[in-house]
């Protein structure tokens, strides 16, 4: 992977951006679209476009989220330790010792996510997963008073997990779901460059998918796509005590996952199955026999609907401060998006 790309990427997984709160990760998306795109905007939601050839008559429209599960402080006690609820689906199990970064009009402030220790814990109990009520963040501060001038009800927190590369071009960080996504889709903008393409591309970092799918649902209709690509990650199921044969067999390093089933329009679908074939990028295939519950989801429902696809980014660990992917796979991605893109023609029919 190129530097710049790499920094990016480093970036974008180092900015704090729970769902509602996507302002500054938007601006690190910005800075690096702008040399590729033609035009780039928001809308009163947050979503962010980033359009290449807007004038062209068949529009394309790429997802990735940039919004991350995070918590919310909603209490205080007296003695000052800050009781939170989940933003999208955090794992309780996961949270406990971990430092978080409580983000406030003020800036970030450093915490740590508190538990009784082993010693003061019932034999009974012990091993037991922790309930999310049952932990608290500490801050350090004296009393409420102290918190209340550092923290207001309604911050959030994220854990403070930063990135990092492993062996293999394997890179961890918390938010992979699904800044790799949007990274995919930024790249693959900037893949066309110098392409000609016979249509207008809008890549959309969307918001708020987490709690809802709720940006991509706003940015669909807003940008009134012919046809879309979602990318978000799928759970790579290489590691132990998974069991393939009901979960799928999908690896790192395999190349993207492509989805087939009904949330996927089948002219699109076979195009992306053609163009890596074409093109010799490997991939893997899901089954998916029902809503995807991804941004792919919301855009294949816009108006009168859309021609939709999905593709996944394999990824251990989804949802811990810990998810890992392959830089192969994403660049492969990325290609897979940018020649696919590139056999569009104005006035092709998606219908199946």
């Amino acid at each position: 992977m190129r530097a710049p790309s790499l920094n990016f990427l480093k970036k974008l997984l180092s900015t704090p951006s729970p769902s509602g709160q996507e302002e500054k990760i938007q601006e690190v998306c910005k800075a690096y679209a702008k040399p590729f795109v033609e035009k780039i905007y928001k809308d009163v939601h947050g979503n962010q476009y980033h359009v290449v050839n807007p004038k062209g008559k068949l529009r394309v429209m790429l997802a990735g989220h940039v919004d991350e599960i995070a918590l919310m402080i909603h209490h205080m006690d007296d003695k000052g330790f800050l009781q939170f609820q989940a933003i999208g689906g955090v794992d309780a199990s996961v949270l406990d010792g971990q430092r978080v970064q409580v983000h406030t009009d003020k800036g970030s402030i450093s915490g740590v996510i508190g538990r009784r220790a082993i010693h003061l814990t019932d034999a009974d109990e012990r091993g037991k997963p922790m309930k999310m009520h049952d932990l608290w963040i500490d801050i350090g501060a004296k009393d409420k008073k102290e918190s209340q001038k550092h923290v207001s009800i309604g911050d959030t927190a994220t854990i403070d997990a930063g990135f990092v590369e492993l062996l293999n071009g394997r890179v961890v960080a918390r938010a992979m779901d699904d800044r790799i996504g949007a990274f995919i889709c930024l790249e693959a903008v900037r893949l066309l460059q110098g392409r000609k393409i016979d249509c207008a591309v809008y890549c959309v970092t969307t918001v708020q998918e987490e709690i809802g799918l709720r940006g991509a649902t706003t940015s669909a209709y807003g940008c009134e796509p012919h046809v879309g690509i979602a990318v978000d990650v799928g759970h790579a199921t290489d590691h132990p005590n998974c069991d393939s044969k009901r979960f799928g067999a999908f690896k790192l390093d395999e190349g993207p996952i492509i989805t087939r089933g009904p949330n996927i329009n089948p002219v699109v679908g076979r195009g992306l199955i053609d163009v890596a074939k074409k093109k010799k990028i490997p991939y893997q295939v899901e089954g998916a026999p029902r809503g995807t519950g991804t941004d792919a989801n919301a855009m294949q429902l816009s108006r009168g609907g859309v021609a939709t696809g999905l593709i996944h980014v394999p990824n251990r660990y989804m949802h811990s401060p810990v998810e890992m992917v392959s830089l192969k796979d994403a660049e492969h991605c990325a290609q897979l998006l940018a020649e696919w893109i590139c056999t569009l023609k104005s006035g092709m029919s998606f219908i199946p």
